[in-house]
């Protein structure tokens, strides 16, 4: 199912997948089209970001700058359910991702996610559900109110779901964007 889910995001299209906090949805971050296709499946306004999903800290720092405190929140938390954002190096995600010079980067804990970005590096990983709505944690819910997408990898129930905590370093300065699964007093 790895291998097929591959060749989809290959093709330009759209795979749904469990991660250590929730189901996300996910395509190649540097094709355009295929982020378009995100957006119209989650009727998510374009304005709003999307974060990318990396097999490692290595594959992240191909694409983006570390600082200081990033590059020690990441060591410390990842993989785990800390989202960084850090300043974008890589000017076809840029592009595609429609980024304002930042990137919001994450490196998730869970097999089967992980398995499939050992293949493709980086997948765009943005939370499976309709833009506003409450994020899926079990496929049956996904398989049922959730559509558009090319593929499913069933991970059947996430247990202790919570979204990321997202983070950003603003003047050598720690600041939680969302409070997630992990919580300021643990990053610091």
């Amino acid at each position: 199912m790895i291998k097929k889910a591959y060749e989809i995001v290959q093709k330009g299209g759209t795979v749904v997948f469990p991660t250590d906090t929730v189901y996300g949805i996910g395509c190649d971050p540097r094709n355009q089209d295929a982020v378009n296709k995100i957006y119209k499946i989650k009727g998510r306004e374009k304005m709003k970001q999307l974060p990318v999903l990396a097999y490692s800290k290595k594959d992240i720092a191909d694409i983006a700058f570390f600082d200081e405190i990033s590059e020690k929140i990441a060591d410390k938390f990842w993989p785990g359910p800390v989202t960084l954002i850090l300043r974008v190096k890589d000017k076809k995600i840029e592009e595609a991702l429609d980024l304002k010079g930042k990137i919001a980067v994450r490196v998730p804990n869970h097999p089967c996610v992980l398995a499939l970005l050992e293949k493709c590096r980086l997948l765009v990983g943005t939370s499976a559900n309709l833009s506003g709505e409450s994020s899926f944690s079990d496929s049956k819910e996904v398989a049922s109110k959730f559509s558009g997408y090319d593929i499913l990898l069933d991970g059947g129930q996430i247990t202790n779901s919570h979204e990321s905590t997202i983070v950003e370093v603003v003047d050598n300065e720690l600041k939680i964007v969302r409070e997630g699964k992990i919580k300021m007093e643990s990053l610091v």
